[in-house]
């Protein structure tokens, strides 16, 4: 089980990885980004269904999505100079004690 939840967490960060892919890939027209983010597509769904052989669908598809959009909002204020506003980071907060709750009770 505790493969599954660490699989899932990496795969969790490639979603992250495709998602900021997608930004440097402009609508796939730059080949170097763009095999990098069908790549990390790639990874992140096969690590997620691994994972969800062992894990709740319902619970590993939301820990997964949760760590794709906090890290993509963090590399969206890191790289490209998105809002720092308190609410924004009130809410990746909450995505983040959701992600710590879903764990805890499964």
């Amino acid at each position: 089980m505790t493969t599954a939840w660490i699989v899932l967490i990496v795969s969790g960060l490639f979603e992250t990885g495709w998602a900021i892919g997608l930004k440097y890939s402009e609508n796939f027209t730059k080949l170097v980004p763009s095999i990098l983010t069908l790549a990390s597509m790639a990874v992140s769904v096969f690590g997620l269904s691994w994972a969800l052989k062992y894990l709740p669908v319902g619970t590993g598809y939301a820990v997964w999505t949760g760590i794709g959009s906090l890290f993509t909002a963090i590399l969206g204020i890191v790289l490209f100079g998105e809002s720092i506003a308190v609410a924004r980071l009130v809410c990746l907060g909450l995505i983040v004690s959701g992600i710590v709750g879903l764990k805890v009770v499964s």
